[in-house]
Order: structure tokens, then sequence, then C-alpha cells
């Protein structure tokens, strides 16, 4: 397969639902967020993801906005470049506006140049001591009028869109947009693979990757891709898209393996094997400019 030379997008996703007792280096805090996030930049990473306390899972199905725009607006005063995602609560029951409400105060408040849409649903649970999935109630609730809300609401906002990839019936979702001519200018779909002890995805495999590559074939679709429960150096993911053209998202928070390594150490090594690649790293500008972001630099980096 051929080579391609545009500049790699790396991504950093800094903590998920990773605790400390699982890896000490993971950051929560305000002050670990902006060090780790700005050490990830320069060491290559061009897009920073993270969590906030706030619990995907179990809470009141909101998020406090202003967890995520303390840290933010230090990292943005030491980097008006940084592309920053948050996530956002699956719970069921609670309107879709109020699970997106804080993406959208950042937004107005100029903290973001990239909102999400995750379009789709899927069983959430882990494997148990003998290796089959645990029987429980959760699901990552997104129908279909949710995701035309998330898509609208980045239009409005003018929010390149991280889309997130759990299964393929995603990809078909926005391809169906794509075809209609109805997505919004910008973004990148990020395609989630699991290991076995994950109930999502398809596995971290070249012939994996290809059948969701087939299945965008013909668009012009940035793509990057994530293992969740996985090493995505180590089991030779991040390799086979970097040869294809995508791009990568590493971090503590899908990282899976026997190591406790740093979030640098992540970014560092995909940085050395694209070297080996002949892929060179994208800053974030250039990743702005690939992810074709509306808003970017962000107003507030721009008054700051």
């Amino acid at each position: 397969m051929t080579q391609n030379n545009q500049p790699l997008i790396i991504e950093v996703s800094l903590n998920g639902s990773v605790k400390k007792a699982q890896n000490p280096n993971v950051p929560y805090s305000d002050d670990e967020i902006v060090s780790q996030a700005v050490a990830c930049m320069e060491a290559g990473a061009a897009l920073v993801h993270n969590h906030t306390e706030d619990p995907v899972f179990g809470g009141s199905g909101a998020m406090d906005a202003e967890n995520y725009a303390r840290p933010w607006r230090k990292l943005l005063e030491l980097r008006p470049d940084a592309i920053l995602t948050p996530t956002m609560p699956g719970k069921e029951g609670v309107p879709v506006a109020t699970r997106f409400a804080h993406i959208e105060a950042m937004a107005e408040e100029g903290l973001i140049a990239q909102g999400l849409c995750d379009p789709g649903s899927f069983s959430v649970s882990i494997a148990g001591e003998d290796g089959a999935y645990l029987p429980t109630q959760l699901v990552y609730r997104n129908d279909a009028h949710d995701s035309h809300y998330y898509v609208e609401a980045c239009r409005r906002l003018k929010l390149g869109m991280s889309i997130s990839i759990f299964e393929p019936g995603f990809v078909k979702f926005i391809m169906s947009l794509h075809r209609a001519g109805r997505l919004p200018p910008g973004g990148i779909m990020k395609f989630y693979f699991g290991s076995e002890d994950m109930s999502f995805g398809l596995p971290p495999t070249a012939k994996a990757l290809d059948a969701y590559l087939e299945m965008i074939a013909g668009s012009d679709l940035p793509w990057s891709v994530s293992s969740f429960g996985d090493d995505c150096v180590g089991c030779g993911l991040a390799e086979e898209a970097i040869k294809r053209g995508g791009h990568v998202q590493v971090g503590i928070e899908p990282y899976g393996g026997p190591r406790t390594p740093t979030n640098v150490e992540l970014v560092e090594e995909v940085v050395e094997l694209a070297g080996r690649l002949g892929r060179p790293i994208a800053t974030p500008a250039q990743a702005a400019a690939i992810l074709n972001l509306p808003t970017y630099p962000v107003p507030f980096a721009a008054v700051s």
C-alpha cells in the first residue's frame, strides 16, 4: 500500500475513566491536565481530549462546563493553538440538549473549535473473570434524533465535529449525511477499535480497519484510529493507519496493556513510528487546516 505523506495528526486522550490506582500517571487535577497537555503538545500531539471528574455514566446526565473551562483557560494561555475536545454523558432519559449543554457553553465562551458527535448507541459492559461480558444495564444511547442534534449544533456553533465511531452503524449515519450534502464543514471520523475485553467496536486489526475504509470510500473525510483496551502502537494498528494516510489517537484513556505509561510516552511512540514510516507530524495549525475547522484559532485565544 502506498505511503501517504500528509502530516500525521496525533490526538492524546489524557484520562477517561482510568483511576490513579490503575495508572498513577493519569491526570485529573487542573494543574495535571494543563501540564500534561502542554508536554504532549511539545512531544507532537495536535489534539487534546480529556474527561473531568463528572461521570459519563451514573451521574445526573449533565456535565459542569466550568470543570472543563478552568484548566482549558490556563492551557489556552500557554498554548493558544490547542485543539480541545470534551466528552459528554450518556444517561438515558436526559434530554440531548442537557447532555450537550457544556459543549455549547464552551463554544460560546470561545474555548473550543471542535465539538462532539456520537452518532449511535452501544451496550456498555466489561469481561468477567471467565471472559464473558457482565450483565450490565448500561447503554450509551444516542438515537437518530440525538445524532442529528449534534450535527446541527456543531453547524450552528461553527464547530468542527469530532465524530466518535464505536460501531459500523455509526459510519452509515455519517455517510448518509455526506451523500446528502448535509455535513457541516470540518471534522474527523475517529474509529474506536476495542480489544476482546471491550463490548464495543471492531478488533484492532488491519482487516477491520479496511472494512471501515471501504465504508467511507469515495469521501474525503479525515479519519483516525484508537485502540481501546490495547496498545495502539504495540498491536500494529497505528502503523496500519499511518501507512493508509490516517491519523492516530493514543493516551492513558484508551491504552490497555501491562505497562503504566505516561501520556507523553505514548505520544512519543507514535512520533517515533511516524518517523520510521516517513510521515511528518502535524502542528495544531496544520491539523486545523486538514480538519477544516471553521473557527480556528478559537476566539478565546485571539483575545488572551
